[in-house]
């Protein structure tokens, strides 16, 4: 046995264990940033900071809280909350009372809030604000296991007359209590750490889904205890690091980052304000972070689109910089996969150098000039943008995971990355390609099963431990692998074709700057078509500089001829680097970009296609007019 499969075998039975350890271990250094607002009007934001030790008080008075509100081993605590510092020590809170945590995305409506609280049996909820208190009240009835309300903020913990007693409370005076049970019983917390078990419920996250209703996912112990072994093993992070954390920690990329985080013990600054991610980079200065595809999309659609903005001679100058760093990125790779060495020839070093001058160093500096590595997960990030990124000294390594095997599964172990894969398996997890390509995972980060549906259980995780994930792939002689797309999203054309929207669409988002969103279409049709959303800011930005769309409102602007005439040419030149079956033959500019109010886009920004094309049907039809179907 190695040392590191030893390591990740004789791990503790929960990440609650892990935390104390690190408390006790470093509790005199930081470990969680967090903003605070600024307390005069016009004033700044700044920083506030947690030590270890700290932390650890906070998270056993929370548990201590729970305890003394009477719930009980594995009884449901609902988190419903923006990522913010407190989401994670509440959590950690839960955990350490025995409890599990049930998830819940802050911008989850009022009826699905319910069904999710419901299915889910919590007893607890804890709210952000009076917006989030606002959903349980109106369901109220529906749920007579609901035994308390905790509000994070204080000033929205307001009690109404026709609510039970003792039913909304305040994160203060739930940490007063707790606290006050401390008193009495120090060793209470550490003894419910002490009686937890690895096959016992931690977290309930129920996944948002591109169809039907959402379905719980039973994540016990062991799975965080191992993503923080497994992570920390890969060597990717260490103590020094500063991560930035934005991303919805409801999700299980957002949460599996907090396990790999304790059992290191490094720095995590916490915002979710994703409007404040430019104006918090250069003052976190991370060293790492990680992020979805569509934040790496949209930060070279803006840099493409102000190159663009700043005339002909500079959109050139940076057209020719993204070639070179594209050309870059894909021969270091390629070099270091052969010998061992980034290297690259003289001649690509010299014009790569120049680019850095005028191009990438300023780009570098937007990130907070310290950055060592990104971390892309939840979809696929288009090749050039990962190759453009990489020739620009930003490298991301994309991984792989999904809500049923606790995020982590797959990632690209630092210097040796490559671009357009996922990576190899963390220590630990299992992977195999069935006969017809799918990606089947098994490891101890695999899910228990769906909560109360042992029939859709059934369907993905198989006796042996072998999970099913309903994605197509390949894996290299040498460990990689490669996501070519899901299994139910695969196109037949009438003539037999099989296509990848996944590959289709990522090519469009390397090429056109304006594109927010794209679908792919032509199954069982003789040819494709695509419904395609721009990006409102960079179209809006470039409409400001044509006198005929200058001032116009956007909707006048996306139905322009101008615009079609624009997208039109990314179309053709998408065109020119596919196959004929693969070629889109006509397309439809969205009025509107997709968004989560709509239903169009997950919290993570996955796009539910199923709604999209139930919304858009007619422009569907459109396409198709005329046209002969399988």
């Amino acid at each position: 046995m190695s040392d590191t499969q030893s390591l990740i075998e004789d791990r503790p039975p929960s990440v609650a264990h892990v935390f104390l350890e690190r408390v006790t271990a470093t509790p005199d250094a930081e470990a969680y940033r967090y903003p605070v607002p600024a307390t005069t009007p016009g004033g700044s934001e700044t920083w506030g900071s947690y030590t270890w030790r700290e932390a650890g008080e906070r998270v056993s008075a929370i548990a201590a809280g729970l305890m003394k509100l009477g719930i009980q081993p594995e009884e449901r605590v609902a988190l419903a909350s923006s990522t913010r510092v407190d989401w994670i020590l509440c959590d950690f809170g839960v955990l350490c009372s025995g409890a599990a945590t049930t998830t819940v995305y802050p911008s989850t409506n009022t009826d699905e809030t319910a069904y999710i609280l419901s299915d889910s049996e919590s007893r607890v909820l804890i709210a952000e604000d009076a917006a989030q208190l606002a959903k349980v009240r109106e369901k109220r009835d529906e749920l007579p296991r609901l035994a308390h309300v905790v509000v994070m903020e204080q000033a929205d913990a307001v009690a109404r007359s026709e609510d039970p007693e003792g039913w909304v409370l305040s994160l203060d005076e739930l940490i007063r209590r707790g606290n006050a049970h401390l008193e009495e019983q120090p060793e209470s917390v550490r003894d419910s750490v002490g009686t937890l078990r690895s096959d016992q419920l931690a977290t309930l996250i129920y996944t948002s889904g591109t169809t039907g209703k959402p379905k719980g996912v039973r994540l016990p112990h062991e799975c965080w205890s191992y993503m923080a072994r497994a992570i920390a093993q890969t060597g990717l992070v260490n103590g020094e690091d500063v991560q930035y954390l934005w991303l919805p920690l409801a999700h299980v990329f957002g949460k599996v980052l907090t396990a790999g985080q304790v059992e290191v013990g490094h720095v995590t600054a916490v915002d979710g304000r994703v409007d404040k991610i430019i104006d918090n980079l250069p003052v976190v200065r991370p060293t790492y972070m990680a992020a979805v595809p569509r934040i790496f999309e949209k930060v070279y659609n803006g840099v493409a689109a102000k190159a663009k903005a700043g005339g002909a001679a500079k959109y050139k100058i940076f057209q020719w910089a993204a070639g070179v760093a594209r050309e870059y990125g894909k021969v270091t790779q390629d070099n270091y996969r052969r010998t061992g060495v980034a290297s690259a020839p003289a001649g690509l070093k010299a014009k790569h150098a120049v680019a850095d001058r005028l191009v990438y160093a300023q780009l570098r500096e937007a990130f907070g000039g310290r950055l060592r590595a990104c971390v892309s997960g939840s979809a696929a990030l288009a090749p050039d943008i990962g190759f453009f990124f990489s020739g620009a000294g930003i490298h991301i390594l994309e991984g792989y995971g999904l809500t049923e095997s606790s995020a982590a599964s797959f990632v690209n172990p630092g210097e040796a990355y490559r671009t357009g894969t996922v990576g190899k398996p963390l220590p630990g997890t299992e992977v195999r390609i069935a006969d017809d390509g799918e990606v089947l995972l098994r490891g101890p980060g695999i899910m228990q099963g769906y909560h109360g549906l042992p029939e859709k259980t059934a369907e993905v995780l198989e006796s042996d431990g072998w999970f099913h994930t309903g994605d197509i792939g390949e894996l290299s002689s040498d460990g990689y692998l490669r996501i070519t797309d899901r299994k139910k999203d695969l196109i037949k054309t009438s003539g037999g074709k099989y296509i990848a929207p996944a590959e289709v669409e990522g090519q469009f988002k390397a090429v056109c700057p304006y594109v927010s969103n794209i679908l792919v279409h032509g199954a069982d049709r003789n040819f494709c078509t695509a419904l395609i959303a721009l990006d409102e800011p960079s179209l809006t930005q470039w409409a400001s500089e044509h006198e005929s769309l200058k001032d116009k409102p956007y909707e006048a602007v996306v139905a322009s001829d101008e615009v079609r005439e624009l997208i039109d040419g990314y179309v053709e030149q998408l065109n020119s680097g596919l196959q004929r079956w693969q070629r889109i033959k006509k397309f439809r500019i969205l009025p509107r970009d997709l968004d989560i109010e709509h239903g169009e886009l997950t919290p993570s920004l996955k796009v539910k296609r199923p709604v999209v094309e139930r919304e858009f049907k007619h422009l569907i039809d459109e396409m198709y007019e005329g046209s002969r179907a399988a």
